[in-house]
């Protein structure tokens, strides 16, 4: 018997039928007589739907909310994930199964008072766990805590993971099972290389560079969450048939298991190629180049909470000037290049320029840490295939190379095979 906590996205709960059939999914793990949590999102389209109704209400303005009340807000958003817990926790009554829904303020999850992109404080799983202990399903709302001001709070985009892995934490479950639309973690994006593998295993770190490098499988803070409380966490389909041979297999059931670096007996030089669209090139030319100079850059940017990732620095030869170029998100370009230019005057930059429409490419494996020659492998499999690269970053276990967008795919396809990642 085992402890397991089972998290169903939007597209794993978006009608009745499919929530039906998730209901069959946690059927399973009960009639194999596991203890059984299970957190749930809101039914697909729903939450955008929620958001729209909240951004057509009148503005308002005062304080740090200039467009709608962030408290309102979590209330009408938080809604979605309390419809799919109570029809969740209805269709398992009605196969026989002792289920009940939570809230995530009945819990309590406790968030600080960020409404809108909360983060969990701490979960008293005392009476959750007392309740899955004696067989009762416990069906927990994601994406959502209570805060200090006693409202409800929701964590952002993709907080269902997170409470998800938050919830295994607190109840300590040997496992957390997130099922999706796909069936597990992949060598790379399927539908770029039509030869990319599903992984059997794949570190937390790994995984937290796949997941912030571009991979859209899991939400990066539940990937945080996992790996510091050491949740075991396994990424499944929800569309396969829950009766079908070896979904119920307590140790090796299909998808990919998330877990330690010490679990992965034979670990592979590269694991993954990872990719993330819409990138923004900025270059700032003949910077003086004095002490302060990048904070001066770099600190207006963040304040105004742009994002930024790859910085490439070239001082003259005289030591006199310096460029300096960096990334941001295409959807921040514009509001960057206002921030710079406000500062012109002190930052004593000549000119600037910017293109959008670029690709960070980056290849990740804990294996690069013991073995030389990765990065050369890389660049000369890209020069191989004429792809300028604009810039890189490394580090122990990725590198990531800013190209044009036009080679994004010839440079995925390219990497994934001159890492051997297309073959069995």
């Amino acid at each position: 018997m085992a402890r397991i906590v089972m998290k169903f996205g939007g597209t794993s709960v978006a009608d009745l039928d499919r929530i039906r059939n998730v209901a069959r999914h946690v059927k399973r793990e009960v009639d194999a007589g596991n203890e059984v949590a299970v957190v749930v999102s809101a039914m697909s389209g729903k939450t955008n739907e929620l958001v729209g109704w909240a951004q057509q209400m009148p503005k308002v303005s005062g304080g740090n909310l200039p467009f709608y009340d962030a408290r309102e807000y979590d209330a009408i958003v938080a809604s979605g994930e309390q419809v799919s817990a109570g029809l969740l926790a209805i269709a398992l009554q009605s196969m026989g199964v002792d289920a009940r829904s939570w809230q995530g303020w009945q819990i309590p999850i406790k968030t600080d008072n960020a409404h809108g992109a909360a983060r969990i404080v701490d979960i008293d799983a005392t009476t959750l766990i007392e309740r899955i202990a004696r067989g009762q399903v416990a069906v927990v709302t994601g994406f959502q805590g209570i805060g200090p001001d006693n409202r409800i709070a929701t964590l952002g985009r993709g907080g269902s993971d997170t409470s998800a892995v938050a919830v295994a934490a607190a109840v300590k479950a040997d496992r957390c099972d997130i099922y999706t639309d796909v069936d597990g973690v992949y060598t790379t994006d399927p539908r770029i290389e039509p030869k990319a593998r599903r992984l059997s295993k794949i570190s937390f770190e790994e995984m937290l560079e796949m997941a912030s490098l571009g991979a859209k499988v899991l939400q990066v803070r539940s990937v945080e969450l996992a790996m510091v409380h050491k949740v075991r966490t396994f990424v499944r389909s929800s569309f396969d048939d829950p009766d079908a041979p070896g979904m119920g297999d307590p140790d090796n059931p299909p998808g990919t298991l998330i877990c330690d670096e010490d679990e992965i007996v034979e670990q592979q030089v590269v694991t993954g190629i990872a990719y993330a669209k819409d990138e923004a090139q900025i270059s700032l030319r003949r910077v003086a180049d004095r002490p302060g100079v990048a904070a001066g850059i770099f600190g207006p940017l963040a304040e105004a909470g742009i994002n930024v990732d790859m910085i490439v620095q070239n001082i003259s030869e005289d030591g006199s000037r310096t460029d300096m170029t960096f990334t941001v998100p295409s959807g921040d370009v514009v509001k960057a290049l206002a921030v710079l230019e406000e500062n012109r005057e002190e930052l004593g930059f000549d000119v600037i320029q910017h293109e959008t429409g670029m690709v960070k490419v980056s290849v990740i494996g804990i294996g690069m840490r013991s073995h030389a020659g990765v990065a050369a492998t890389a660049f000369n499999a890209l020069s191989e295939r004429g792809i300028n690269i604009r810039a890189i970053t490394t580090s122990e276990i990725k590198i990531s190379i800013l190209i044009d967008g036009a080679y994004a795919e010839l440079a995925v396809r390219a990497l994934h095979s001159v890492y051997g990642l297309d073959k069995q």
